[in-house]
């Protein structure tokens, strides 16, 4: 099942908010009564919003929010770290409010119904990129196994992360060290040798990112990862979120995280 690169119009769209909440200390969600835009879009696509409270205040540029929550008869869902200018003017909105959201964009993650299991390794906000995938796992019949890494439980988002899917999760955090690489890369070691996942997914941590690249080129695992990057446009024409990539023979070459990506290839991307 691909669900990436369908070939969905892109569109600009003032969606009513129905729903506006902090999740713990650093963290808020959005739901937009969007049903079309959710029916639409595909785990690991973005949208562009903008980041304008309603009062009209907030800066210029858009700013690009990966889908947390989509599909048929759900609202379309962000959840975001709450860290600047643009974040703090969407966490201002109100229930009733209108946002500005232009997308689907970008390619999203592939499953194949084939699996029987995938692991998922996410850190901070990166979960919300890849938590729409645990529904998407489920409704095939897939078992999603999830490591998340947090700097405490307070962070950790899990319910926000499965939803509905009975994903398994495995927490890591900062606060007792469980997070450290060398120790998620034993509990990783344990989990392949016990239940080998048909394919692994990540986003959120480059020290992770790296750590799952190495383990899964080891074990013969195939793997996406979800790529972070500043964007201008999100339409792939001002080339802002420009990345170096490895082609399918091997060379290094420059890529455009919105329109190629966000999801690559797990061995294909390269460090930031």
């Amino acid at each position: 099942m691909d669900l990436g690169p369908a070939a969905f119009p892109v569109a600009e769209q003032a969606c009513r908010v129905i729903e506006s909440a902090a999740v713990g200390q650093r963290y808020h969600r959005l739901l937009l009564d969007a049903p079309e835009l959710s029916a639409r879009s595909r785990p690991g696509q973005f949208f562009h919003l903008l980041c304008r409270d309603s009062a009209g205040n907030g800066p210029y540029l858009r700013r690009p929010m990966s889908i947390w929550r989509c599909g048929p008869d759900q609202p379309l869902g962000f959840l975001l770290h709450v860290k600047g200018k643009g974040t703090a003017a969407l966490a201002a909105l109100r229930e009733g409010d209108r946002l500005s959201v232009v997308g689907p964009l970008g390619q999203g993650f592939r499953l194949d119904p084939r699996w029987r299991r995938i692991l998922i390794l996410a850190r901070g906000v990166g979960l919300a990129t890849l938590a729409p995938l645990t529904g998407a796992a489920a409704a095939l019949g897939i078992e999603v196994q999830a490591v998340l890494s947090a700097r405490s439980p307070d962070d950790l988002m899990a319910e926000e992360f499965a939803g509905t899917s009975g994903a398994r999760i495995t927490p890591v955090f900062d606060s007792d060290g469980s997070s450290e690489v060398p120790r998620v890369e034993a509990l990783l070691r344990e989990r392949f040798a016990l239940e080998r996942p048909n394919a692994v997914f990540t986003c959120g941590s480059n020290r992770l990112f790296l750590l799952l690249q190495r383990l899964a080129a080891e074990f013969g695992i195939p793997g996406q990862v979800a790529l972070e990057q500043q964007m201008g446009c999100g339409l792939g024409m001002c080339f802002c979120c420009v990345r170096q990539v490895r082609d399918a023979a091997g060379r290094v070459v420059n890529l455009r995280v919105c329109a190629e990506g966000p999801v690559f290839d797990l061995q294909a991307a390269l460090a930031w």
